[in-house]
């Protein structure tokens, strides 16, 4: 990962965070830090807290408890928030501009709200949209339409941009589009967090990930310290695997478990496929095996006990 980054200068502090709506707690004593020049993924379903989360650091909504400070300043000082919003960028969830204006229209019209702000031509050729600058947005693609929404996050030029799920929806191809543009949003020396319910995502993109459940902080370091805390390697995968292949694993480990039609066995060392192997062709039992590299999604599913679906709910 590229950035520069620095324990000792946090640009979001956040100690004990909690936020209540009734009796519902959508956050509960949420704690974290999100170092400059980062990428900080907040992971988790739907529900879990995460765009709760940033709308406080955002300013838009105030903590029930704890202590919240974005940029030097905290979100409940009034003096502080105006502060916070000019030296922040967002990206909410459900962006959407004027669907009859142009992109660069709509690029101007964002400008237009801040004293200080990036030259259009600029914002254009970052995102790599310049060819749509006189194409309405309402005729722009899902993908598109997201890079116009990380302009106008980007039009006052922010130390800090919020990007809240910003490739659900799309398909594979234009997701990973998506994260390039993300990418080259570190390599300009931006700080972002980053809410996604995509593993992969997270894995692919962020320096650090938190993941949220039911509101609370599960897990927090960087992926492949996750991967080794939780003691996720690798394991072998007996696709379209009849009972009986389930049943002689299970004779010799006691992590044997099963996936649909796949038979998933967990190991740490070689020895233990050559035992798995044995024990089935000793059996006459005929398998399709792969070999599958331990996931963020396998460090999820340790810590949340389920997995989550495309559209983001537990399952």
């Amino acid at each position: 990962m590229t950035g520069a980054r620095s324990v000792a200068d946090p640009v979001v502090v956040v100690e004990g965070l909690s936020k209540r709506y009734g009796e519902t707690r959508a956050v509960d004593g949420v704690s974290f830090d999100v170092r400059r020049g980062e990428i900080f993924a907040l992971l988790g379903p739907n529900g879990a807290g995460k765009t709760t989360t940033v709308e406080i650091l955002e300013c838009m909504r105030t903590p029930t408890t704890g202590t919240v400070r974005v940029l030097g300043k905290s979100v409940t000082d009034s003096a502080g928030v105006d502060s916070i919003k000019n030296r922040i960028g967002v990206l909410p969830q459900d962006f959407s501009a004027l669907g009859r204006l142009t992109v660069g229209e709509n690029l101007e019209f964002f400008a237009g709200m801040f004293k200080s702000h990036l030259e259009v031509g600029a914002l254009l050729d970052l995102l790599e949209i310049k060819d749509k600058k006189d194409v309405r947005f309402s005729n722009l693609s899902g993908g598109l339409k997201q890079r116009v929404g990380i302009a106008a996050a980007l039009v006052n030029d922010p130390e800090l941009v919020f990007l809240d799920e910003p490739t659900t929806g799309l398909d594979p191809e234009i997701r990973r589009a998506t994260w390039k543009v993300i990418e080259g949003l570190r390599s300009r020396g931006k700080t972002v967090i980053l809410t996604t319910h995509y593993m992969e995502e997270a894995q692919q993109l962020a320096d650090r990930i938190a993941i949220l459940v039911k509101g609370e902080l599960a897990a927090l370091d960087t992926p492949d310290a996750l991967l080794k805390q939780h003691g996720v390697g690798r394991e072998m995968i007996f696709t379209n695997a009849e009972d009986a292949v389930f049943g002689t694993l299970r004779r010799f480990f006691d992590n044997v478990s099963t996936e649909g039609s796949n038979v998933v066995l967990p190991f740490a060392e070689t020895r233990d496929v050559q035992v798995a192997l044995t024990a089935l062709a000793e059996r006459g039992l005929k398998v399709d095996m792969q070999i599958r590299s331990a996931t963020i999604e396998d460090v999820f599913l340790r810590l949340a006990g389920f997995r989550i679906s495309e559209s983001g709910e537990a399952k």
